[in-house]
């Protein structure tokens, strides 16, 4: 099949509203780039033994789509285009431009990989692509990853603040449910430390992944991966609930966490741009939870909350 990339440039600031725009008209690859993330783990060691030459801070963000090139497309660009035009008229100081080329699948699935590799993150966890050679310690948890068309390669803030705060929360035989699994990484990360996991995922795409990247771990006996909406497809409770999404997901799940989150557990919420956190701290509190750790990382926040 071939894919339509569409590129959209915008002010850092609003990647995630761009980001949105891509998820809601069921998008179902959507990439990040953010130059000062870039150069966060450039500067901080972890990236010291691989050469990118320079990177220009430039405050932009570039928000990448991939949609199929079937017969709903054009009416998905129209409607992405009059989203991006109505983000436009609400936040005028924002750069916004857009543009689109045809991908063959295997240019899509190649294409990226070169901005992606091995990465510590936490106390233990190593994030290492299939692709990548790494010489791997004794204490290492490895988490052997090829994303594919998912969400989720460890290196975007939202999800190192999910396996840092992991490795202090799951606990063997815990039961953790992980909502928008995407790559499956945090799925694998709980198993890795003991837990059993139901992963759950809307898409597809991130189901086929996260499937895939289970049995690359070996912890296919530790995690199942379904298809369904998020928080209606599992059954009994969990003692950790992950949903490292967006914003207007998690508020809309709150309501079925009562069911699916043990009176003793914790939710993890991740995903957040800080412009939405109070919101979400909020809605977090008028469903009956207490937030024990708020962590911000290049401005998106994670909550880990407990029943009050």
């Amino acid at each position: 099949m071939d894919w339509r990339e569409v590129a959209v440039t915008v002010s850092s600031e609003g990647e995630e509203a761009v980001a949105d725009l891509f998820y809601e008209l069921g998008c179902p690859g959507v990439s990040i780039e953010d130059p000062e993330l870039f150069v966060q783990y450039i500067e901080s060691g972890e990236w010291d033994y691989h050469s990118f030459g320079d990177v220009e801070l430039t405050g932009n963000s570039v928000v990448k789509g991939y949609f199929p090139e079937d017969e709903e497309l054009a009416d998905k660009l129209r409607v992405l285009e009059q989203g991006i035009l109505g983000l436009l008229e609400r936040y005028p100081d924002w750069l916004i431009h857009s543009k689109g080329i045809s991908l063959k699948e295997e240019d899509w699935a190649t294409a990226w990989k070169a901005y992606f590799k091995p990465i510590y993150i936490g106390k233990n966890f190593l994030v290492k692509p299939t692709w990548e050679e790494v010489e791997i310690k004794p204490e290492d948890v490895v988490l052997e990853l090829d994303p594919g068309m998912a969400f989720g390669t460890g290196t975007h803030p939202t999800t190192t603040l999910c396996l840092r705060t992991l490795e202090d929360m799951v606990e063997p035989e815990h039961v953790v449910f992980d909502l928008g699994t995407g790559s499956g990484i945090l799925a694998i990360a709980a198993a890795k430390l003991g837990a059993k996991v139901e992963a759950v995922d809307l898409d597809s795409v991130a189901v086929k992944v996260a499937q895939e990247n289970v049995n690359l771990n070996n912890v296919g006996d530790r995690v199942r991966v379904l298809r369904g909406d998020l928080g209606t497809v599992l059954v009994g409770q969990a003692d950790v609930v992950i949903a490292n999404i967006i914003a207007d997901v998690i508020l809309g799940l709150l309501p079925d966490l009562k069911r699916i989150l043990k009176p003793t557990g914790e939710f993890l919420a991740s995903g957040i741009i800080d412009k939405r956190a109070e919101e979400v701290e909020v809605g977090l509190k008028e469903a009956g939870l207490k937030i024990v750790n708020r962590v911000e990382d290049s401005g998106w926040i994670l909550f880990r909350a407990r029943w009050a």
